[in-house]
Formats: C-alpha cells, sequence, structure tokens
C-alpha cells in the first residue's frame, strides 16, 4: 500500500513535466549530531526531486564529535549539500546563518536526527503549498522510529499522550486542515521571513514556537499535512530526557516574557506540580489537614499515572512497557517544571539586538 501510495505521488508530479518547480532550502541546524546525520543527509540529498531545484544547508554549532567530518564527506558526493559555520551554537541561530543564506522559494527546517522514510518529501511540500496556497506548512513529528528501545517506545507513546505534551499542540494529530503555526510549522515561503524577521537568538529551546507565534501574529496562514510527517528519535534516557525537558520548560518562560498572551496554565501545571512536590512536606508540618491534602494529591496523581500507563500499554499491546510509563511522565513533568523555576529565578541570558523584518537577498 505504502509503495503504491507513493507512485501516484509522482504520476502526479509528473503529470505536468513543464512545470517549473519551485527551488527548496532545506535547513538542517545541528551540534554534535554524529549518530543521526548522516542517515538524515541520506534521505534529503536523495530526495526524488530535481537536483538543481534544491539545496541542503546544515548549519554546524561547532560540534566537538564527528558531525562536521561526516558532512564534508557527504560533500564530495553531492554539489547540492552545503556546511556552513554556526558561532553561536545554539539551533536559533544556526537557522539564521542557514535563511540568511540559502537561495530558496520555499525554506524547509530539518532536525539533524529525524527520519523522513520518503523519497517524494520535498515534492509533497511543494505540492501541498501549490494545493493549500498557504504561506507555511505544518507536519506531525511521531517519535517511533526504527531500532528503538523500550526506553525509547515509552518515552515516544508517552510524548504522544494527553498526560505528555500540551494539549493544544498539533505534532501528533493526524488531520489535514489549516492550524495554528505555533506547535507545527516547519515550511515557509520566503516571504514569510521577509514578514516577520529571524528566529530570535535568545530562545536555545521553543525558538520555533517564538517565530510561528509572530507568524500568527501577522495574520498569516498554515496549513497542515500529514503527507510530511517526519519521525524523530526519542532521548535513550531518563537523564536525556530531563534535560530536553528543562530546556522546554526554560524556553516556555522566555516566550511568556516576549510575548505575555501565550501564557496557558495547562503550560505551567509541571511547574505547580513540582512546587507542590517540594513544599508540600514542609506545609503538612503545620497543619494535619494540609497533609491529608498533600497526599491526597499525590495519590490522584499517582492513580493518573498508572491509569495513562495501562491504557498506553494496551495501545502499544506490549506489558512490558507498564513499569516504564510512570517513570517517563515523571520525568517529562519534573523536567518541565525545573526548567520553569530555573528560568523564573536565574532570569534570561543576555540578550543580543533583535532582529527586524527585512527582505531577504538571494545568495548567488
Amino acid at each position: 500500500m505504502r509503495h503504491l501510495a507513493l507512485e501516484q505521488q509522482r504520476r502526479r508530479w509528473t503529470a505536468n513535466p513543464a512545470a517549473p518547480r519551485p527551488f527548496i532550502s532545506v535547513i538542517v541546524p545541528v551540534r554534535n549530531e554524529a549518530a543521526f546525520i548522516a542517515a538524515t543527509l541520506q534521505q534529503l540529498l536523495e530526495q526524488r526531486y530535481d537536483a538543481g531545484r534544491f539545496e541542503v544547508i546544515v548549519a554546524d554549532g561547532r560540534s566537538t564529535d564527528d558531525t562536521r567530518t561526516i558532512v564534508a564527506a557527504l560533500q564530495a558526493r553531492y554539489a547540492h549539500l552545503r556546511l556552513l559555520d554556526n558561532p553561536r551554537q545554539w539551533s536559533s541561530a544556526g537557522r539564521n546563518v542557514a535563511v540568511r543564506a540559502a537561495r530558496g522559494d520555499i525554506m524547509l527546517l530539518v532536525d539533524g536526527h529525524c527520519q523522513l522514510n520518503n523519497p517524494y518529501y520535498l515534492q509533497n511540500i511543494a505540492d501541498a503549498f501549490a494545493e493549500s496556497g498557504a504561506d507555511c506548512i505544518g507536519r506531525p513529528q511521531p517519535l517511533d522510529v526504527t531500532g528503538a528501545n523500550r526506553l525509547q517506545q515509552a518515552i515516544a507513546a508517552a510524548r504522544a499522550s494527553r498526560l505528555g505534551h500540551h494539549p493544544a499542540s498539533h505534532i501528533y494529530s493526524g488531520r489535514a486542515g489549516f492550524v495554528p503555526p505555533q506547535s507545527v510549522a516547519v515550511a515557509y515561503r520566503r516571504s514569510v521571513f521577509d514578514t516577520v524577521g529571524l528566529f530570535d537568538e535568545r530562545f536555545d529551546a521553543c525558538e520555533d514556537v517564538e517565530f510561528n507565534h509572530r507568524v500568527a501574529k501577522a495574520g498569516l496562514t498554515c496549513w497542515f499535512t500529514p503527507r510530511v510527517r517526519v519521525h524523530y528519535h526519542p532521548r535513550a534516557t531518563l537523564a536525556g530526557l530531563f534535560r530536553q525537558m528543562v530546556r522546554y520548560g526554560r524556553g516556555r518562560v522566555r516566550l511568556l516574557r516576549k510575548h505575555p498572551e501565550t501564557f496557558s496554565l495547562s503550560g505551567f501545571l509541571p511547574a505547580v506540580f513540582l512546587a507542590g512536590i517540594v513544599a508540600g512536606p514542609l506545609l503538612a508540618c503545620w497543619s494535619s489537614l494540609l497533609a491529608v491534602l498533600y497526599v491526597a494529591a499525590l495519590a490522584i496523581y499517582g492513580a493518573t499515572l498508572l491509569l495513562f500507563s495501562i491504557a498506553l500499554c494496551v495501545g502499544e499491546r506490549d506489558v512490558r512497557l507498564l513499569p516504564l510509563f510512570p517513570l517517563v511522565f515523571l520525568t517529562i513533568h519534573a523536567g518541565a517544571g525545573a526548567g520553569v523555576w530555573c528560568e523564573l529565578l536565574l532570569g534570561a541570558p543576555p540578550a543580543p539586538a533583535a532582529i527586524e523584518p527585512k527582505t531577504l537577498s538571494r545568495a548567488a
């Protein structure tokens, strides 16, 4: 069935071979992605799309592993692969380095640790723009990947559940249509950057959400389509997942500082949860009523984790995941909460000059 669908896509695309293809710049900001970058770039560079009508730009944030060596080796085989230096290291800065150098009519963002699994991915992106008329394209990005270990399977399933990610996000949706761009937009017409500017380099997480928030405020449209889904590699350890969620929590506070209208109670519940876990025992010493409330809250939280864990085990058809799900959920909530409190207490890092909207010159 999959091969039939891909063949139908190919026929639709080649029905009018004289039609000009939009030039697509694929932007890949990376730092220390040696484990995944070769596979991701191979899937991009071997797309069934005119090689003269797309480029892949890797913006490397001073990697300390073999990332640059791997990319440089691939450059010897693919003339449309470019490697740029990102001295500021953060993904937000890397995206800007690549956007400034890009020649494309369409800018597509792809991370260095994902699977595309679709040789017509770029054609699907171009089709989505042509068919929808939208300013940007959004996609699902599930975490299930080939060869994931049991913990990664649990993380992928937990993150796709309502208890494991922001409920307003569409990244695990499977329904096409116009949606708010904040959590899903990844491909943009060049004119979008002329309208809203570049990525805010004060963000080392949530920079895409902040950029897409400006896209929404400018009244630009986003078409969401499962045809361009990608699959991300989940973190391989609970410690790695915790660090990831801390970054997300800090990014959420920076987003709120810049755009107060983005506040939502659900986004800050992990911080409330963590504060309750820490302060609860101290407050319980002052009052038996507070002690009862604290124990009751823990019991409700524990029961919720258990119910979601059982439901996910049924959905995944693997009872061996049951002891992992509560640990994964606890790590997600504690990490996000810790990130919020760290950012609130430590404050934002020094801010660079704001990047204002301007017309991007095309690279030669």
